[in-house]
């Protein structure tokens, strides 16, 4: 299948099991930004359970921003928090130390552009898992996609109804299974087996 899906935040877990099981992926560029979506924030599992983390942006005056000129607002430390709550959830999982070195200077260098920050991730995400994908670019918009299968609306993370299996998770005794949480969860916790878990799964 020819998938469309945008490039998010450290996506969720329904995004790489759509993208590992795809022929071709192709992201869209061309999109308006919309708030409270995937586009500019991750979950993770802390140790108080299910955490949301936000990439503060620039507010336009414009009505309808287009994605791609999204700035980030970096006036204050929220790589710095980010990778703090990223440490709190992960620090004892298997695969946190084995990869800690690789992510850590994502949050140490500011970018301008959320889009530009999420194609970065998307790039080192692929690199940890030990896969190749590549993504093409849309080059205009387009509400329905007639030649491609629409992950589109994944990025909407609320209406992402995706169950997966469950695997072993840090505060699994406290809290449970958090489903579909951000590909970090899977990744430090399965490490490069993790992409063996992604294509047993369905969307």
């Amino acid at each position: 299948m020819n998938i469309l899906i945008h490039p998010t935040y450290f996506p969720s877990i329904s995004h790489y099991i759509a993208m590992v099981k795809a022929e071709s992926v192709t992201f869209e560029m061309e999109d308006n930004f919309q708030k409270q979506t995937n586009r500019n924030r991750m979950y993770i599992y802390s140790p108080n359970g299910i955490q949301l983390l936000n990439v503060p942006v620039k507010h336009s005056k414009e009505k309808h921003q287009k994605f791609k000129d999204v700035r980030i607002e970096n006036d204050f430390a929220w790589q710095k928090n980010h990778f703090k709550s990223l440490e709190a959830a992960y620090r004892t999982s298997p695969f946190f130390e084995y990869f800690e070195d690789d992510f850590r200077p994502l949050f140490e260098k500011k970018q301008e552009f959320i889009l530009d920050l999420n194609l970065q991730i998307f790039e080192l995400i692929n690199s940890s898992l030990g896969i190749k994908i590549e993504a093409q670019k849309t080059t205009e918009f387009f509400h329905d996609s007639l030649n491609y299968d629409d992950f589109r609306s994944l990025v909407n993370g609320k209406k992402d109804v995706t169950q997966i299996e469950e695997y072993t998770q840090v505060f699994n005794d406290k809290h449970g299974f958090i489903n579909n949480l951000s590909i970090l969860d899977l990744l430090f916790n399965e490490g490069r087996y993790a992409v063996d878990y992604l294509k047993n799964q369905s969307l």
